[in-house]
């Protein structure tokens, strides 16, 4: 099975859980796994990180070195979701952008993306990363 480091700009709530859920499934389907810092480190708001750490540099770069891929949901813009880009790129870490259909995806993040896909449902990037994985 694969592994993605999967970033997207993330709000607290109900909703965007219900997304990293739909997006982790879709996945699934297609045999990858992913680390999401949210859902992963940050437990989507609960967790206690150390004194001093720094998410991005001490969590999500080394766990971005541990996968295979990484996967930017990009519908919505982030200045997080570049700097990962930017970081991913440099190590060689095959980048693809995922985004709803009608997203504006940025000519920078277009050029760092070894594919943009758009989506309507979760449910069609199954096929599409199971194209990938092969």
């Amino acid at each position: 099975m694969k592994k993605a480091f999967m970033s997207l700009k993330f709000h607290d709530g109900e909703e965007d859980k219900k997304k990293i859920d739909a997006l982790t499934n879709a996945l699934l389907e297609a045999e990858i796994q992913n680390v999401v810092m949210a859902r992963d480190v940050e437990k989507y708001g609960e967790a206690v990180l150390p004194e001093g750490a720094k998410l991005m540099p001490d969590y999500a770069f080394p766990a971005m070195k541990e996968c295979d891929m990484l996967i930017v949901e990009f519908s919505e813009k982030g200045v997080g979701l570049g700097i990962g880009a930017g970081y991913a790129y440099a190590i060689g870490l095959p980048i693809y952008v995922i985004a709803k259909t009608g997203s504006d995806i940025s000519l920078t993040m277009q050029n760092l993306a070894k594919e943009v896909i758009f989506y309507d449902n979760e449910s069609e990037l199954t096929n599409k990363f199971r194209k990938i994985v092969e």
